[in-house]
């Protein structure tokens, strides 16, 4: 897995997740992750089976979050877990279909410890404070997450109360690669928003 830009994570769109998986795949977005905290197992997977359905005809990597079971079942292209949840390594032993494996980080020591690990890519986060977690992580600052992409032997993905007006100095910081949840989620037209912040980050 190489830079890819925008990483779109979806948690409870205004639009639907189907329509917004299809909106991402439309504007080119090349990596979607499916997070839906305190749902019930059947409605994941419902909706991890419609958004398969999606992206399996474009270029778009479709991520399941925290659950590589279902990740499995619904025959996405990977998960991501954070570092509470399945070990990467047993990942990779127990379900080798799936062939991206994502790792959340929240320090340079878990940065040093990923590199080891076999994994696609991390997640770097939380850059500022974000209401999207229920016990959200030490907010890192534009210097840590510096610190900790450099250290990273893996492609990372700045995350974390990023919106259009933070991304220029998210970049400038260093990141190539960039999650969001409530600046496409939010909004009633995400085709518009996807486009703005590519236009922004790419400027």
């Amino acid at each position: 897995m190489t830079d890819f830009g925008l990483y779109l994570v979806m948690t409870d769109p205004l639009v639907g997740y189907e329509k917004l998986a299809e909106t991402a795949v439309g504007c080119g977005v090349r990596v979607i992750q499916l997070r839906m905290k305190h749902a019930r197992r059947g409605d994941v997977l419902n909706v991890a089976r419609a958004v398969r359905r999606v992206t399996e005809a474009g270029d778009t990597l479709f991520i399941v979050n925290d659950d590589p079971e279902i990740a499995c079942e619904a025959r996405a292209d990977g998960v991501h877990v954070g570092q509470d949840d399945m070990p990467p390594s047993e990942i990779r032993r127990r379900y080798p279909e799936l062939k991206y494996v994502g790792l959340s980080t929240h320090s340079p020591a878990q940065v040093v410890a990923a590199n080891g690990e076999p994994v696609d890519y991390i997640g770097v986060g939380p850059v500022y404070a974000t209401p999207t977690k229920d016990i959200p992580d030490p907010v890192l600052g534009l210097e840590t997450m510096s610190e900790m992409i450099a250290l990273s032997a893996h492609p990372a993905v700045a995350i974390g109360g990023i919106d259009i007006f933070r991304l220029p100095e998210v970049k400038k910081a260093g990141a190539k690669n960039f999650a969001l949840v409530r600046a496409v989620c939010a909004s009633a037209d995400p085709r518009k928003a996807i486009k703005e912040l590519n236009g922004v980050f790419n400027a």
